[in-house]
């Protein structure tokens, strides 16, 4: 598609050229795909030359149009809408549009010129509840993203810090330690994340039951909540974890070691891995040292009471609490350590923190913090900020247990996709093996393109019912599509059809083959403007459209009753094409496709 805009451009120059005796810069001849509801491809913009050329706009359009017709073989056809000049190219350059792409060995990176060293972080889950629904935006948003920029030709790591300690952490132990009686994942039957969150849910029922208690004895709320025997108890538990105290650093251990096996399970279940694993318990102390080298140079301030702050009202933001009096850390002492244990790792030039909106004033102090501390890295900090995901009654709350968990989520809409596949007498010939697999493609695909076709930025709510429907703008839509394909390319490969050979005596095409090949050749752009915004939303706007535009040619054009050998090879070589476009899109996403249905 590249080349084909630079011979259109030089064309345009040329047609300037002879019409108006004037040179126009190929670098100011701006193209931009021509809407939807106007014939043609690219569109010119003929405003900006008025003055230079001496005409009207429309004038210029069409003397440029009709010159371009008759002189240049690429132009088939023009149009003029007031200041815009829309060009029509002719089938035989899309033909070869098509031969270019098709020569590209699968997975070509997609030169952008952008960063090469990143790290990716996400998921970031905390070690006292399972994760859930908007967990599972953070990892699929993560992971698809990591993806994105890889198939820019980056070296991507996909980190995860682990939030493993901290006073909610202490909740969840301090809750099993008075009412856990010795269980276990094993004798409660139940994944070891979700036996965490049993007691954090148990800690907020028994701590809001001593804040009215206190209540009612006439304490004040704010003075409750910070009274509240079970609080006091976890802070003290927390300053002992801080200090080494050999029983409590055992339950942490022992609890912490239930809720990984957990998570992994999760994450091996809805796809998505990580290169490097980061601790909170592994990165407060350098975030300390950090606090400590902030004081000695001036740039932070201790209070009366101990506590160390940061004044960042020059830069628009507000004092911020670094290190408690008692000498514990906040998240930000750790987010200290962690962006230069990073750093020291992987020397990044882009390092991508996929966290929610919620969170947006933090990562702004974090980057102004790091920046007051001189550090190097402190602008390759980027907040890939997401929007919640909220349900019909309201926002999720861990504490009170009114989350979607992800476990149960993933289950429903796998045995959604088994239903409706079944329904459509879709698993003809496959093992119940295989049929289990496909039902988990097709389910997870709906449930992560669902949340992935939605602009990071916007908050969403989650539909359970849209969000495993099979048909219209869904993941197993594309799918369905890719399968169908697969069908194709199998009875080609019997009829002895080549999707390689030579494309000869192809000049014309039909309407919706020109709108597939166009859809195809704009694969690398898509990539590129979905590294750049880090929104894996393009892509999944993108695998759709090319599945919209196969299925059009699908219904509008034979392909093995066609007489025409030549015309039976391109469209046979035009679904192989499809099939890859669609693979390497979904592929972006951690959507897999299946080849049979």
């Amino acid at each position: 598609m590249q080349q084909l805009e630079q011979t259109l451009k030089a064309a345009l120059g040329a047609a300037i050229q002879q019409v108006f005796g004037q040179e126009v810069p190929v670098s100011q001849l701006t193209l931009q795909p021509t809407r939807k509801e106007f014939a043609g491809q690219f569109t010119l913009v003929t405003f900006p030359f008025t003055k230079t050329l001496g005409k009207g706009p429309e004038q210029i359009g069409q003397a440029v149009g009709e010159w371009l017709v008759a002189n240049a073989p690429l132009v088939q056809g023009y149009n003029v809408v007031k200041g815009f000049l829309n060009l029509e190219i002719a089938d035989a350059e899309w033909v070869k549009v098509f031969d270019q792409l098709r020569q590209l060995p699968a997975g070509t990176p997609v030169a952008t010129g952008g960063p090469q060293n990143v790290v990716v972080e996400y998921s970031s889950p905390n070690t006292n509840k399972p994760l859930h629904l908007g967990h599972l935006r953070n990892n699929f948003l993560g992971y698809s993203v990591a993806e994105i920029l890889k198939a820019t030709g980056a070296t991507v790591t996909k980190a995860n810090l682990v939030n493993d300690r901290g006073i909610h952490i202490c909740k969840s132990m301090l809750a099993y330690q008075q009412y856990g009686q010795g269980e276990t994942p094993q004798s409660a039957g139940m994944k070891g994340d979700h036996l965490a969150g049993k007691y954090y849910v148990l800690f907020e029922k028994h701590y809001r039951e001593q804040i009215k208690q206190l209540e009612a004895e006439g304490v004040l709320p704010e003075v409750a909540k910070r009274q509240a025997p079970m609080m006091l108890e976890a802070q003290d538990m927390l300053r002992a974890w801080e200090a080494g105290d050999e029983e409590v650093v055992s339950l942490w251990k022992q609890m912490n070691g239930w809720v990984y096996e957990g998570f992994n399970e999760t994450y091996q279940t809805i796809g998505v891995d990580f290169d490097k694993y980061y601790y909170e318990s592994g990165t407060y102390l350098l975030g300390k040292e950090r606090v400590e080298e902030g004081l000695q140079k001036g740039v932070f301030f201790r209070k009366e009471d101990g506590s160390v702050w940061v004044d960042l009202k020059e830069e628009g933001l507000d004092e911020k609490l670094l290190l408690r009096a008692d000498g514990t850390s906040v998240y930000m002492t750790q987010d200290l350590g962690t962006a230069e244990l990073k750093y020291q790792d992987f020397h990044y030039d882009l390092s991508v923190y996929v966290i929610a909106d919620e969170q947006n004033y933090h990562m702004q102090v974090l980057k102004a913090v790091l920046k007051k501390l001189g550090k190097p890295y402190a602008d390759a900090i980027y907040h890939l900020s997401y929007g919640m995901v909220d349900l019909p009654s309201g926002k999720m709350k861990s504490r009170e247990g009114t989350v979607v968990d992800a476990d149960e989520l993933v289950r429903e809409v796998v045995e959604a996709a088994k239903t409706a596949t079944l329904e459509k007498g879709k698993t003809e010939g496959l093992t119940e093996q295989e049929a289990a697999r496909l039902y988990h493609m097709l389910g997870l695909g709906a449930l992560k393109y669902y949340l992935l076709k939605v602009d990071p930025k916007k908050r969403m709510l989650f539909n359970p019912e849209e969000s495993v429907s099979l048909e219209g703008h869904t993941g197993p839509f594309i799918q369905y599509s890719h399968a169908r394909i697969s069908a194709i390319r199998r009875k080609a490969a019997e009829l002895g059809i080549a999707e390689d050979a030579p494309l000869t005596g192809i000049t014309e095409l039909h309407a919706t083959e020109r709108e597939l090949v166009q859809e195809l050749a704009r694969y690398a752009a898509v990539v590129a403007e979905a590294a750049r915004t880090q929104s894996p939303a393009v892509v999944a706007q993108y695998a759709y459209d090319v599945a919209k535009a196969y299925n059009r040619v699908y219904t509008e054009v034979e392909i093995f009753r066609e007489n025409d050998a030549a015309k039976k090879a391109f469209r046979v070589a035009l679904s192989a094409q499809t099939a890859q476009a669609i693979k390497a899109s979904m592929g972006l996403l951690g959507i897999e496709v299946p080849e049979r249905m």
